[in-house]
């Protein structure tokens, strides 16, 4: 028998009866441990208490009281990034992108199918112990094998760190994929729709400024000073530009 202590704990945010009930058994038929909430108030008071303890949150968007979106943000603004999975009532461009920009990692529109969300979480789970392990994998992109100098920062893709002097920074999966796309791009004006596209991997035409929530975070983590960024550069009225800084 598996030891409580060591065993994945996933905590399901969900307030219709049927669908918690379904994720709950299958979830513990899968070997997890699992704890239920069906009231948005409640449930971030549990998930700020036991945020240490937790391998995974699926957190519905439309809850009663607090809705998902702002509680995946207050578990960020607490600094807590445990991998969160949400699921939402529509599968709308800007719920979806609304979601990563309040600290979601992944999402599924409702109707889901099982299996998706099973495999959708094995693999934030496997993500974040691939962070704790010292190996590398041939098959990394040259720029997750080691850290990226930008500045006085260190990023660390891998381990979705930025460190600066004795500061540390996380960042949640989505912010550490964005950056990497735009890492691996310097000097390149990139469109939000291409963002939309290629790290949200969301097709559908929207107007929605979303992605700008991502880069303002992003600034605060890099920019000597986020007002006037070096790094990462506006091009109005089509997305954004990395530019390195080279010495001299």
């Amino acid at each position: 028998m598996s030891d409580s202590n060591t065993t994945p704990l996933i905590a399901v945010v969900e307030d219709e009866e049927h669908i918690a009930q379904g994720l709950l058994f299958n979830l513990e038929a899968e070997g997890y441990r699992v704890h239920h909430e069906a009231d948005g108030d409640a449930a971030l008071a549990w998930l700020l208490e036991h945020a240490s303890e937790l391998s995974a949150v699926v957190l519905d968007v439309m809850l009663p009281g607090m809705d998902g979106f702002s509680i995946a943000r207050a578990l960020r603004d607490a600094g807590w990034y445990v991998p969160v999975l949400m699921l939402t009532a529509r599968g709308r461009t800007e719920d979806i992108v609304q979601g990563f920009a309040a600290g979601a990692d992944d999402y599924l529109p409702k109707p889901f199918d099982l299996n998706v969300l099973l495999a959708r979480l094995h693999a934030l789970m496997r993500r974040v112990q691939w962070q704790r392990t010292p190996l590398h994998p041939q098959t990394d992109a040259a720029i997750d094998e080691q850290p990226v100098r930008l500045g006085e920062r260190e990023i660390d893709l891998a381990g979705l760190e930025i460190r600066g002097g004795e500061q540390v920074v996380h960042m949640t999966v989505m912010e550490a994929d964005l950056l990497r796309y735009l890492l691996e791009r310097p000097n390149k004006v990139i469109a939000r729709k291409d963002l939309l596209e290629n790290v949200w991997h969301v097709h559908e035409d929207t107007d929605t400024r979303a992605i700008d929530n991502f880069i303002v975070r992003l600034r605060r983590y890099l920019e000597p000073d986020p007002a006037n960024p070096r790094f990462l550069i506006t091009v109005r009225g089509v997305g954004y530009r990395f530019a390195p800084e080279f010495s001299a």
